[in-house]
C-alpha cells in the first residue's frame, strides 16, 4: 500500500488544536543508538521525512505541507494487512543538527515527539527518539498501554538500529 492509495488527505490542525495535542500524554516510549557518523550526517538523515520508508518497516513517509522543516505537516502511514495506522505530524522546532520537534495531531496519535542528535567523540553521535502520546479510551486506554509498550519500545529500537547501520554504509541520507 502506498499512502496515495485511497488514504483521505490530513486534516490541517490549527494553532488552538496544536497547543491541545502538544501536551505529554501517559504513553511514553523512547529508544536510542550510537551511530558511527557525525551530528551533521545523522541529522540530515533522520529529517529526509521520505527516506524514513526506508527503515521504519511497513510505513509510507511523506511530506504533506511544506518542505519538511519548521511548520511542515508530516504523515505517517502503517499497514499491516488489513489494519492501518495514519500518524500526522506538525514539525514545531528545528535546530539542526541537534534536534527536531514534532506534535503528533493525528486523530488517534496525538502528543509531543522528539529526535535529539549528541555528538560524540570520534565522529559518533547518540540518537534519542522520544514520545508523549495521549492514551485514547481513557481509563481502558491506561490499562492496555503497559502491554503495547514493550513492542512499541523494541519496534522503535529495531528500527533506529536500521536507521543506524544504513548511515553508516553511506545508504542514508
Amino acid at each position: 500500500m502506498t499512502v496515495g492509495d485511497g488514504a483521505e488527505e490530513p486534516a490541517t490542525p490549527d494553532r488552538a488544536d496544536l497547543r491541545e495535542v502538544s501536551r505529554p500524554g501517559a504513553g511514553e516510549v523512547t529508544a536510542a543508538v550510537i551511530v558511527n557518523a557525525s551530528a551533521e550526517r545523522v541529522f540530515a538523515a533522520l529529517v529526509s521525512w521520505e527516506r524514513q520508508s526506508e527503515w521504519i518497516p511497513f510505513t509510507q513517509v511523506r511530506v504533506v505541507e511544506g518542505d519538511g522543516g519548521e511548520g511542515s505537516l508530516v504523515e505517517a502511514v502503517t499497514a499491516v494487512g488489513p489494519a492501518t495506522l495514519r500518524d500526522e505530524m506538525r514539525v514545531v522546532r528545528v535546530d539542526a543538527p541537534y534536534e527536531v520537534r514534532v506534535i503528533h495531531c493525528g486523530r488517534l496519535l496525538r502528543g509531543p515527539g522528539v529526535l535529539r542528535c549528541t555528538p560524540l567523540a570520534g565522529e559518533r553521535t547518540q540518537v534519542v527518539w522520544h514520545e508523549w502520546f495521549q492514551l485514547p479510551g481513557g481509563a481502558a486506554g491506561r490499562v492496555v498501554w503497559p502491554l503495547l509498550w514493550p513492542g512499541s519500545k523494541v519496534g522503535l529500537t529495531r528500527a533506529l538500529r536500521r536507521f543506524g547501520r544504513r548511515v553508516e554504509q553511506g545508504r542514508l541520507p
